[in-house]
């Protein structure tokens, strides 16, 4: 039987080094989707059910520890491996519990025994979950220091170009290679992709709700959860609503 499995980091040459060395170790495997970020890592979770999920831990907009709880809810049958440069309380954390963890740059010789390990609990029915969760509380406890977030952008509007403070930001909309800012007086352009502007937003205020789009929790009125899965949010101060991926509605649990 084929093992599958996604591949999430925003670095591209660090995202094919893995999947190269995957296809040298492990040739059964079989690499669904190799995502740049958390929001697209999700999405392919819930749509593919992967046996694996190789997260980067720090990923712009949804982090590797986000799309790992959400994965609990959205594909309770995936295995997550967690990837790391140099973040030692993660490291501790992943070694007191059944999670598995690659230190990065990623070698054969811990490739492989990361393989023999998910390979063993997969045959045993055996489940991260208790370890996972548990985990995930410590670090959300103890998320070690952040920079500081975006406080302001400036942004265009035909000729005019404004400065906006990220709090009157209802929400954000990929638009190509650009973003649109919408605020209750209306839109401008930012020439930033999304995804990174996802990376310097207050992870704390800022939720990403499907891949294109970012909503100002403070912007929001209510929530509305349907039979499908999905959601929709109504706005305090724009007439539109918006639709949330049924992947991203664990992320408004507590709302």
């Amino acid at each position: 039987m084929v093992t599958t499995a996604i591949i999430a980091e925003d670095e591209a040459l660090l995202r094919q080094a893995l999947s190269d060395l995957l296809a040298r170790v492990w040739p059964d495997l079989e690499v669904l989707a190799e995502c740049e970020d958390g929001a697209s890592a999700l999405e392919a979770i819930s749509e593919q059910k992967p046996d694996v999920a190789f997260l980067d831990i720090r990923m712009p907009g949804l982090n590797g520890l986000e799309v790992a709880a959400a994965t609990a809810e959205a594909s309770p049958g995936t295995q997550v491996v967690f990837t790391t440069a140099y973040d030692q309380y993660a490291i501790d954390a992943f070694e007191r519990g059944a999670v598995d963890y690659l230190l990065k740059p990623i070698n054969e010789e811990r490739l492989t025994a990361t393989m023999q390990r998910l390979q063993t609990r997969a045959a045993s029915r055996v489940t991260d979950a208790a370890a996972l969760s548990q985990l995930l509380r410590e670090m959300v406890l103890n998320p070690g220091p952040r920079a500081e977030p975006l406080t302001w952008i400036t942004a265009s509007n035909g000729r005019e170009t404004r400065l906006i403070m990220v709090d009157d930001v209802a929400y954000f909309r990929a638009d190509n290679k650009y973003t649109v800012a919408m605020t209750a007086e209306g839109e401008a352009l930012l020439r930033t992709p999304i995804r990174e502007l996802a990376a310097v937003l207050d992870p704390n205020v800022f939720k990403q709700i499907h891949r294109s789009t970012i909503v100002n929790l403070r912007a929001v009125a209510s929530v509305v959860r349907d039979d499908t899965g999905k959601g929709t949010l109504r706005l305090k101060q724009r007439p539109e609503t918006l639709v949330v991926s049924q992947p991203f509605m664990t992320l408004f649990r507590n709302m």
